[in-house]
């Protein structure tokens, strides 16, 4: 493998270790992860992806730049208020590193347009902001037979899950086997959130990525991560697989992806 001496240069701190290296950067360059949603969870890990030497960084989102979203979506700044988020995170992640493959797509997931757009990713990265977006993409992550590195936020805590039920381990649905009922759950503008809690959660989300990538680590993959941001406080609980699961289980009752996928809110 060869490395320009910008390269070089750009990633030396990462190459140094020796659990990364030369192969190691190879294995980011040749990689494909998606990232879905450019708001809070979005902007972080897109960011650290691209600064990491990620080859092909896809971004996917069908919203503009709104005021209310500088608290905490740092891909996007003041002078670029109305204009699609995936257009400004383009303009900033291209800045950060112009070696980066960057594939925007200015909308959002449904189940008509995201079985393709998994096709052409290794990891896939979900910034949604609600249950159903979140369902959504672990079904089809699982028919796709995807990794998927999850990140949730709300109010001061934050949750992280690696979701790859191909490789044995549980799926999102193992955990909450169903969307709950509309309205039980506040959505983001009537709960609101820490902005700097987007980041941590979103940072976390790119190093899981990373350690797939690399297969560094300790996985996920059986565990949850709850973070509490007053108390500043980490711990990880068991994420066994559900026998009773209704799409990974041995007999399950979702076979493909259905109608009752509806975006409730986006971060």
């Amino acid at each position: 493998m060869q490395f320009t001496d910008s390269q070089i240069t750009r990633y030396s701190r990462q190459m140094i270790l020796s659990e990364v290296g030369g192969k190691g950067q190879k294995k980011l360059q040749d990689a494909k992860v998606l990232v879905i949603g450019a708001g809070g969870l979005g902007s972080p890990s897109a960011l650290y992806l691209a600064a990491a030497g990620i080859g092909t960084l896809g971004l996917t989102d069908g919203d503009v730049v709104d005021l209310s979203n500088l608290q905490r979506q740092i891909l996007h700044t003041t002078d670029r208020i109305g204009i699609p988020k995936v257009e400004s995170g383009g303009q900033l992640l291209a800045a950060l590193n112009p070696e980066t493959n960057l594939q925007l797509y200015p909308e959002h997931v449904s189940k008509d347009n995201i079985m393709p757009l998994l096709e052409q990713y290794d990891i896939i990265l979900d910034g949604s902001d609600n249950f159903s977006t979140r369902f959504l993409i672990n079904d089809a992550c699982f028919f796709a037979k995807k990794t998927l590195i999850s990140g949730s936020i709300f109010r001061f805590e934050g949750q992280l899950a690696t979701i790859k039920p191909h490789e044995g381990f549980p799926c999102y649905r193992c955990l909450y086997p169903e969307p709950p009922p509309a309205g039980l759950v506040p959505n983001c503008q009537e709960a609101g959130v820490l902005g700097v809690l987007a980041g941590t959660i979103g940072v976390l989300q790119a190093n899981e990525a990373i350690k797939e990538i690399l297969g560094l680590g300790e996985t996920l993959a059986d565990r949850l991560l709850l973070y509490d941001a007053l108390d500043m406080t980490f711990r990880k609980v068991k994420r066994p697989k559900a026998p009773t699961c209704p799409l990974c289980g041995p007999q399950p009752t979702i076979t493909e992806l259905g109608e009752d996928y509806e975006v409730s809110c986006s971060l």
